[in-house]
């Protein structure tokens, strides 16, 4: 919730500094238009804001990883890094207490600290000292040197003058102290507002782990070669679903027979998630490269079904009637008017079965796979290399990116008229 807030606090001073503070003079076609709203010629992506919005990604993920990036006063606050100590009360079976103190050393991860040495004290409970790893939770066995131990019916009662008994917990400057059900302490100092590196690595972490798999390789295989055998597999899928999906869909545009036959299997599997049909795809298919290229099939051929007998059916009539008029016959109108008047319809199809494809690709890798993004995400999950997981989630946005603006650009080239009457 925290991250959340900055998140919209830096969004809604980004969008107040630049609509009322920032003017600018403009000269461009939508400044003269007396009605914006509404137009969907009138909006068009704010650079700045894109800049401001990718720039905030990164602030919060530095800043609340501690990232070297980012200078010390933009980081959130740390989990607590230094000494600290606590008194229990321990009570014997005859009832008679007595308080020692436990000296806590919390450390950086990975680092070697030398305990302090402390005196024992004169009473039955005896001083202790502790080291531990900042960001972690630790069982104090209390009566290690204790004389009288739990065995004998020795009970913790009190954490820094607080009453506490098995299976609570009680705050303490800060640290988070409990009870097993055995008795024995459980403490965790502050930890702060920062991300463990096994949950989220730094920006510079997952750069670091960038450069060691583009020198070195995953698993035997580098880098590119498992993007690019990520990208051949849904390249393929998309095509082979594109192939079949864009005929259907015009059938079902066209002929009320095959768009009463076929609508029920479209309709009916277009929820059905793809990964819902991995199992089904193993036993057909097998777990080779053709399984995996049928799911990414499947993924396509709905959405481009469903795109092209849209973009049929939202042909308008008045064009038909006048193809009609003109002596055109059907080949002609089917060439001239609804083709190009469906293409539009097709794209935006194509562009969000490709990011469905991509989104599938993960689950695609599960099976056997030796090479792939999804593969390297997968197997790096299970060791909890988080930081070659945010690696690969980044490359396979980027190029899912790259790829939709490549689909734009053929859309804007090839369909020029889309949006005109």
């Amino acid at each position: 919730m925290i991250i959340l807030a900055v998140y919209v606090a830096i969004f809604v001073g980004s969008f107040v500094a630049t609509k009322f503070l920032v003017h600018k003079a403009r000269s461009d076609y939508t400044s003269l238009k007396t009605v914006t709203f509404g137009d969907e010629s009138a909006v068009t992506p704010n650079r700045v804001a894109s800049v401001v919005s990718i720039l905030t990604l990164f602030l919060i993920w530095g800043s609340f990883t501690g990232s070297k990036l980012l200078p010390s006063f933009l980081h959130a606050p740390g989990p607590f890094i230094g000494a600290t100590e606590l008194t229990y009360t321990l009570e014997a079976a005859d009832g008679t207490r007595d308080d020692a103190t436990i000296s806590v050393v919390v450390h950086k991860h990975g680092e070697d600290v030398a305990e302090p040495t402390v005196e024992p004290g004169d009473g039955f409970a005896k001083n202790d000292v502790l080291s531990m790893a900042s960001g972690r939770s630790t069982t104090i066995i209390f009566d290690k040197n204790d004389e009288v131990t739990r065995k004998e019916g020795a009970k913790v009662v009190a954490i820094d003058g607080k009453s506490i008994a098995p299976g609570q917990t009680i705050n303490v400057s800060g640290s988070t102290v409990s009870l097993s059900d055995k008795g024995a302490i459980q403490f965790a100092p502050p930890l702060g507002l920062q991300m463990d590196p096994i949950w989220l690595p730094s920006p510079e972490a997952v750069a670091s782990r960038f450069v060691d798999i583009m020198n070195e390789g995953y698993r035997g295989s580098t880098l590119l070669q498992h993007l690019g055998y990520s990208l051949f597999r849904v390249v393929v899928g998309f095509i082979c679903g594109a192939i079949v999906g864009i005929p259907l869909g015009y059938a079902m545009g066209l002929s009320d027979w095959f768009r009463g036959w076929f609508d029920p299997i479209v309709e009916f599997m277009r929820p059905v998630p793809p990964l819902a049909l991995i199992p089904l795809v193993i036993i057909w298919a097998g777990i080779g490269e053709t399984g995996k290229i049928i799911l990414l099939f499947l993924a396509a051929l709905w959405i481009m079904a469903i795109a092209a007998r849209s973009g049929v059916s939202g042909v308008r009539i008045t064009k038909v009637h006048a193809a009609y008029s003109l002596g055109a016959s059907k080949w002609q109108i089917m060439r001239h008017v609804i083709m190009p008047n469906s293409l539009p319809d097709i794209f935006t199809g194509a562009r969000v079965a490709m990011g469905v494809c991509w989104g599938t690709v993960v689950a695609a890798e599960l099976v056997a796979a030796e090479r792939g993004a999804g593969m390297m995400i997968m197997v790096a999950s299970k060791f909890q290399l988080t930081d070659i997981v945010i690696m690969g989630i980044i490359l396979i946005g980027l190029i899912g990116f790259g790829i939709d603006i490549l689909m734009r650009m053929a859309e804007k080239w090839l369909v020029p008229w889309k949006g005109r009457a």
